[in-house]
């Protein structure tokens, strides 16, 4: 079973259904279907994640069910990044 950490560490890809090896040979891939099976177990609407490089700063996954925020721009001098941050209302 995927856990929280799973979808926090591991990245998105929207070109395969379930999991799979990830090319940089440290944990893996997972496709949308297995954040919207996360999603409807725990009865949540949104997983937010922050640990990947996003262009604009933020990136959404999944038909807007998973986003990625990166809040730190230019990253290292070597990413032509923006930054982003995320306010969350009920």
């Amino acid at each position: 079973a995927i856990t929280a950490g799973d979808l926090l560490w591991s990245d998105p890809d929207d070109t395969i259904n379930g999991r799979d090896e990830n090319d940089r040979g440290v944990s893996f891939v997972f496709g949308p279907d297995v954040v919207e099976k996360f999603l409807e177990k725990h009865d949540l609407d949104l997983v937010c994640r922050a640990h990947q490089v996003a262009e604009d700063g933020y990136q959404f996954f999944g038909q807007r069910r998973q986003v990625t925020i990166f809040s730190a721009p230019n990253y290292c001098n070597e990413f032509d990044n923006a930054g982003a941050l995320m306010s969350v209302d009920e």
